[in-house]
C-alpha cells in the first residue's frame, strides 16, 4: 500500500497553538505533562476519523516479543475491509529520561511486521544536550531509510547560556530531514505558572505565565 503522509509541521503548529488548552500548570509533574500531551494527540487522531488507542503495542523481530507505542492511530474503513485496520497511520512515542533517547528511536523503527509499519511517526523527547540532537537525527536517517516514514521529531533541552529550555522540532521525510523549527521555553518566576506556547514571526516560543 502507498503510505499516507500527513502535514507533520502542521500537527506542530496546532500542538504550539494549542498547548495552553491542556490547561498545565508548575504544579504537575512530568508524567502528567506526558498523559495530557499523549491525550491531546489522541484527541486529533479521532478528531481526524482514526481509532486511537493509548498505551497500544507492535511486534518487535529483533527481540522476539511485543513493546508498547505510547500511542497509535489506526486506520479502518469497511468499503475495503470490515474485519481489519488498513494500516498503521501514526506511532507516537513521549520520553522525558534522558538515558531512554536511543530506546525511544528503536521503539519508533523498530524491525516489526508489515501491517505494524507506521506511515509516519512522531517523537517527543528530552535530551541531555544540543550536540545529542545531531547523533539521535544520525541513527532516525539509518533507520528511516529502511522504513520509510514520515517523521516528526521534537527535541527539548536545557541551555545554560539562558538558563531555561530549548525546544527543535525535525522533519524527515524517506529521503532525508527536510525542516527545522525552533522554540525557546520562557519562566516567569512566581505564583503557579500556566504552561502555553505561543507562535511569532520567528520562532515558536514556550512560555510560562504566572496566574493572577
Amino acid at each position: 500500500m502507498e503510505k499516507q503522509y500527513f502535514n507533520l509541521m502542521s500537527f506542530f503548529n496546532g500542538y504550539v497553538r494549542s498547548y495552553r488548552r491542556m490547561n498545565l500548570s508548575s504544579l504537575h509533574n512530568r508524567s502528567m505533562f506526558t498523559k495530557r500531551e499523549i491525550d491531546y494527540f489522541a484527541h486529533v487522531g479521532e478528531l481526524l476519523g482514526f481509532d486511537a488507542f493509548i498505551e497500544d503495542s507492535k511486534f518487535d523481530c529483533l527481540k522476539g516479543r511485543s513493546r508498547p507505542m505510547d500511542l497509535s492511530w489506526w486506520k479502518w474503513d469497511a468499503r475495503f475491509d470490515d474485519k481489519y485496520f488498513l494500516y498503521l497511520a501514526l506511532h507516537l512515542e513521549r520520553e522525558n529520561v534522558w538515558a531512554k533517547d536511543v530506546d525511544t528511536i528503536q521503539k519508533l523503527f523498530s524491525q516489526t511486521t508489515e501491517e505494524y509499519i507506521p506511515h509516519n511517526v512522531i517523537g517527543i523527547q528530552f535530551v541531555e544536550s544540543f550536540e545529542r540532537i545531531k547523533y539521535l537525527n544520525e541513527l532516525i536517517l539509518q533507520k528511516n531509510a529502511i522504513q520509510k516514514s514520515n517523521v516528526l521529531m521534537i527535541y527539548r533541552y536545557y541551555d545554560g547560556e539562558i538558563n531555561s529550555e530549548r525546544i527543535y522540532a525535525c522533519i524527515f521525510t524517506p529521503k532525508g530531514m527536510s525542516e527545522v523549527r525552533k522554540a525557546i521555553c520562557v519562566r516567569i518566576r512566581g505564583g503557579i505558572g500556566l504552561w502555553y506556547l505561543k507562535k511569532n514571526i520567528n520562532k515558536l516560543i514556550l512560555i510560562t505565565r504566572k496566574l493572577v
